[in-house]
C-alpha cells in the first residue's frame, strides 16, 4: 500500500470514529451541564471546597471563580516544583529553578503544557502526578465551564445568571474526564504504554553501550494529555516516544483523543440552545477547516519540495518511521487546530510551507475545532462577528439566536480577537531587537539565522498566546526572557479572553428575545457556514500575514 494511500485511509477512518462518537458524547455532555441532580461524589467535594453548588452566579462571579482557582493552581503547582528535590519519589532530580517553574506553572494551567524542560530528566513522580497530570483535568474543565457560560448566555433572557463556575468544573471533571480517561488508559496500557512508578534505570542499546531511562505514570497522562487538549509529555519526545505512543493504532487512537470532545461540543451547543442545527453549521465550519488544512499539510509534505527532500524519498527527517508522514501529518494538524500541542514528529522538521501550515492553524485562533470548551467559545464569538459584518451588508441589526447583536456585544467580540494578536507580534517584536533574546535564536546552531530563526520565535509566542503549547524545538527557551515572556503571554492568552467572554455571555443573558422573521439571517444555513469560513479566514489573513511573510513563506519560496 502507498504511504498516500495508507494517510487517506487513516483519516477516512478517524473521520467516521470521530461521526459515530458525535451525537452520544455531544448529547451526554449536554446532559451533564444541565441536571439539577448531583452525584454523591460532587456532593462530598463541594463540601471540602465550600461551595455552594446551587447558587447562580452573575458573570462577574463566575469570572472571579475561574481567576480564583486558576490562581491556586499556579501558586500550588509552582511551589510543589521548588520543593521537588525533598519529595518523595522524586528520582533524585533537583528542585526547579524559580523562572522555570513559573513558566511550566503559568503553563498548565493555563492549559498550554508548553514545556521548556525535559520531563524524564527534570520531574518526579510527585510533580508529574499531584501536579501536572491534576492541572492537565481540572485546567480542560475549566475551558469547558466557560463555554458552557457563554452557551448559557445564548439560551437564557432576562437574566444575568450564567450558572455554577464551581458545580460546571466538578461535572466536568467527574462525570466527563475522567471516565474517558480511566477508559482510554485502559486501551494505551494494553497497547503498549507504560504504567508505573519505577525509577532510573539503564537499557541496553543495539549498537553497544546502555542509556538511563525511567517510568512513570504515563498512560493516564497520556490519555488525559490528549483528551484536555493539554499536550505535555511524560517524556521529551512527547508523543513519538514508544512509552507513550507505541504504534500505528495508538497514535490514530490519540489523535481521536484530541478532536472528539471538541468536535461534540457542537452538538451540546447545539442541544442547549434548543435548536441542533445551529451546533450543525459550527460544526460544519469547524470540519470543512480541518479537513482543508489535513489535505494541505498531506499534499505539502508528500511533495517534499526541495532538492534534499526529493533525494531522500520521503520528508522523513524528524519523523517517527512507526507512523510515516501521512500519520504525522494528520496528527500535526489536529494539534495546532486545537490547543493541545503534543506531538509525534518534529515540526520544526516539516517543509517551510508545512510548518507555515502549523503556525496558522493556531493564529486562527485553534477553533477548528480548537481547545477543549475555548474552540466552542473562540468560534462562537467569530460567529458573533460574521453576523455583524452580515448585517452592515444588508442593512439591517445583526442577530444571533434571538439576540441582538449591539454595541456592546461587537466590542467585547472585538477585544477578544485583538489580544492573541498583540502578545504574538509584540512579544516576537521585542524577541527580535532585544540582545538577549536574539541571542537564543542565533546561537541555535544551523537553525538559528535567517527566516527560519524568526519563524521559530514566531512559533513560540503564537504558541504560548494560543495556550498550544507545541514549539519549532531548534530555538532555545529555556532562558530567562522566554520562560518569563511566554509564561506571560500563556496567562494573559488564557485568562484575557475568559474576561471578554463571559461578559459577553452576560449580556446577551440580559437581553429579551428577538422573535424571527423573515429578514432575519439564517444562521442555521450552509450559506451561513461559507460566510463564517471567510470571515475567519480573512481576519487571520490581514493580521498575520506580514509575519508569515517573514517567516515560512519567505523560506518556502527561496
Amino acid at each position: 500500500m502507498s504511504p498516500v494511500l495508507a494517510g487517506v485511509l487513516q483519516l477516512i477512518a478517524l473521520t467516521a470514529a470521530l461521526a459515530l462518537a458525535y451525537r452520544p458524547l455531544g448529547d451526554y455532555m449536554a446532559a451533564v451541564y444541565s441536571s439539577p441532580k448531583h452525584l454523591r461524589i460532587e456532593k462530598v467535594i463541594y463540601r471540602c471546597i465550600g461551595a455552594n453548588a446551587d447558587t447562580q452566579m452573575r458573570w462577574p462571579a463566575y469570572l472571579r471563580g475561574v481567576l480564583a482557582f486558576s490562581v491556586v493552581g499556579v501558586l500550588f503547582l509552582y511551589l510543589l516544583q521548588r520543593v521537588q528535590g525533598g519529595l518523595p519519589l522524586s528520582l533524585g532530580f533537583a528542585s526547579i529553578s524559580p523562572d522555570q517553574a513559573f513558566n511550566t506553572a503559568a503553563s498548565f494551567v493555563a492549559n498550554t503544557n508548553w514545556q521548556s524542560y525535559s520531563g524524564e530528566q527534570a520531574m518526579g513522580h510527585v510533580v508529574q502526578t499531584a501536579g501536572l497530570a491534576v492541572q492537565n483535568f481540572v485546567s480542560a474543565a475549566t475551558g469547558m465551564a466557560v463555554a458552557i457560560a457563554l452557551v448559557r448566555g445564548f439560551a437564557r433572557s432576562r437574566t444575568g445568571d450564567l450558572g455554577n463556575f464551581w458545580a460546571d468544573l466538578v461535572r466536568g471533571t467527574v462525570r466527563v474526564l475522567v471516565p474517558i480517561a480511566v477508559i482510554g488508559a485502559i486501551v494505551l496500557v494494553a497497547c503498549g504504554a507504560i504504567q508505573n512508578f519505577s525509577g532510573i534505570h539503564g537499557v541496553g542499546q543495539f549498537m553497544g553501550g546502555s542509556q538511563q531511562t525511567n517510568g512513570g505514570a504515563v498512560a493516564s497522562q497520556e490519555v488525559i494529555k490528549e483528551l484536555g487538549t493539554n499536550g505535555g509529555g511524560y517524556f521529551n519526545a512527547n508523543s513519538a516516544h514508544p512509552f507513550e505512543n507505541p504504534n500505528a493504532f495508538t497514535n490514530l487512537f490519540e489523535i481521536f483523543l484530541i478532536l472528539v470532545i471538541p468536535f461534540a461540543l457542537t452538538r451540546t451547543f447545539g442541544k442547549l440552545v434548543g435548536n441542533v442545527k445551529q451546533g450543525y453549521a459550527i460544526l460544519a465550519t469547524m470540519g470543512i477547516i480541518w479537513l482543508g488544512f489535513t489535505a494541505l499539510m498531506m499534499w505539502t509534505e508528500f511533495a517534499h519540495g526541495g532538492p534534499a527532500l526529493q533525494a531522500a524519498g520521503a520528508a522523513m527527517e524528524g519523523k517517527e518511521t512507526r507512523f510515516g508522514v501521512g500519520s504525522s501529518a494528520i496528527f500535526s494538524v489536529a494539534t495546532t487546530l486545537t490547543s493541545t500541542g503534543a506531538v509525534d514528529s518534529f515540526h520544526s522538521s516539516f517543509t517551510a510551507f508545512g510548518g507555515g501550515i502549523q503556525l496558522l492553524g493556531m493564529m486562527l485562533g485553534e477553533i477548528a475545532p480548537g481547545g477543549v470548551g475555548s474552540g466552542l467559545y473562540g468560534m462562537l464569538v467569530m460567529a458573533i462577528i460574521a453576523v455583524f459584518l452580515a448585517g452592515l451588508m444588508v442593512g439591517r441589526t445583526p442577530e444571533y439566536l434571538g439576540k441582538k447583536i449591539g454595541t456592546r456585544e461587537i466590542k467585547l467580540a472585538a477585544c477578544y480577537i485583538l489580544i492573541t494578536p498583540t502578545l504574538v507580534l509584540g512579544f516576537t517584536a521585542a524577541s527580535m531587537v532585544l540582545p538577549d533574546a536574539l541571542g537564543s535564536m542565533l546561537n541555535t546552531k544551523a537553525l538559528g539565522a535567517g527566516s527560519h530563526g524568526f519563524s521559530e520565535v514566531l512559533y513560540a509566542f503564537t504558541s504560548g498566546a494560543n495556550n498550544n503549547g507545541s514549539a519549532f524545538g531548534g530555538l532555545n527557551a529555556n532562558t530567562p526572557w522566554y520562560n518569563t515572556t511566554i509564561g506571560l503571554a500563556m496567562l494573559l492568552g488564557r485568562f484575557l479572553p475568559m474576561v471578554f467572554v463571559l461578559a459577553l455571555a452576560g449580556s446577551l443573558a440580559e437581553q429579551k428575545p428577538i422573535p424571527e422573521t423573515a429578514g432575519t439571517l439564517r444562521t442555521e444555513k450552509p450559506l451561513f457556514a461559507g460566510l463564517l469560513v471567510g470571515t475567519i479566514l480573512i481576519i487571520t489573513g490581514l493580521t498575520y500575514f506580514p509575519a508569515l511573510a517573514l517567516g515560512p513563506l519567505a523560506e518556502g519560496l527561496s
